[in-house]
């Protein structure tokens, strides 16, 4: 029992507790009534102990979330309550220090990245955009496994851990997101993805990455993931049938006769008979698209 409270996090230990409490509260009340039962009542209140207790440290432990969230009335109601005293107490504030006392988001919403979102390097160039809102939380094991990218000896790996601590080093200096170093570890976890989604859960933070195993690990742990590949396909030109537009041919497409372009946002451009114009620019004309996990695909015929 010591072992296992030493790996589990102390809002579970005192969760369990608090529904170990409650449970042996409920156990002893029917416990009460029923211990006149002859022969048996003796142990209906220790049945009713053990049932009771188990159930009620599985279930807030379980519904951890569930049941603190339904008391976030009380610090909003606080907060509105500290605020009207506020206005009654000066009544003729002008507009604008009101305008300034107005609550704005969560300066603490915590969004964590994991280590492949950060050797990516996209992540950098949104967080210049300014449409990263809260405090981004890199945690020490994701620097640890980026120093140890950037020291192997495969020379590919080692340019990605290096590009990895270059792009950190961009958002840390960037003065539009804030961002801050936590030491926060699982020792009984060894996965650094799963230690991420376990720290997602502990501050209540959104992970923002681009693996797509990650995604749905963490959605299935109740964790809220931001996937940049999904920004990406989202925020790309919209073209629809009939439309034209200049492509180069660069290769050649699965099936006979087919070329493949690319757009400068990187969508695959298959072109009906287009391998007879290989390394040649030329105009083609949108017949469909295709949207799939690993992004657009746009289907087009030379134009005449």
């Amino acid at each position: 029992v010591e072992l296992q409270l030493g790996k589990m996090p102390i809002h579970d230990v005192i969760a369990g507790a608090v529904g170990l409490a409650i449970g042996l509260i409920l156990a002893n009340l029917l416990g009460y009534s029923f211990a006149k039962i002859p022969v048996v009542g003796d142990y209906i209140p220790v049945i009713f102990s053990i049932v009771f207790g188990y159930l009620g440290i599985t279930i807030t432990i379980k519904k951890r979330r569930e049941l603190t969230g339904l008391f976030d009335f009380v610090p909003r109601f606080m907060k509105d309550f500290a605020k009207m005293r506020e206005m009654r107490a000066a009544p003729d504030a002008a507009p604008e220090e009101s305008a300034k006392a107005a609550p704005t988001a969560d300066a603490h919403a915590y969004k964590l990245l994991d280590t492949s979102v950060i050797i990516d390097g996209r992540i950098a160039d949104i967080c210049d955009t300014g449409f990263i809102e809260g405090t981004l939380l890199i945690p020490v094991f994701v620097l640890e496994e980026l120093q140890h990218i950037a020291d192997s000896a495969d020379a590919l790996k080692r340019t990605r851990g290096r590009r990895g601590l270059d792009i950190l080093q961009r958002i840390r200096q960037s003065t539009k997101v804030k961002v801050e170093i936590t030491n926060v570890d699982f020792d009984d976890i060894s996965e650094v993805d799963s230690k991420l989604v376990r720290l997602g859960q502990q501050v209540g933070g959104k992970i923002i990455t681009n693996d797509y195993n990650l995604n749905k690990v963490a959605q299935l742990r109740g964790v809220e993931v931001l996937n940049i590949n999904e920004l990406s396909n989202a925020v790309k030109p919209v073209v629809i049938p009939g439309e034209t537009m200049r492509v180069t041919i660069v290769k050649s497409g699965k099936e006979p006769g087919q070329g493949v372009a690319y757009l400068d946002d990187g969508t695959m451009i298959v072109v009906e008979n287009g391998n007879r114009h290989m390394n040649e620019s030329i105009t083609v004309e949108v017949t469909s698209a295709l949207q799939t996990a690993a992004g657009r695909m746009i289907f087009a015929k030379p134009a005449h």
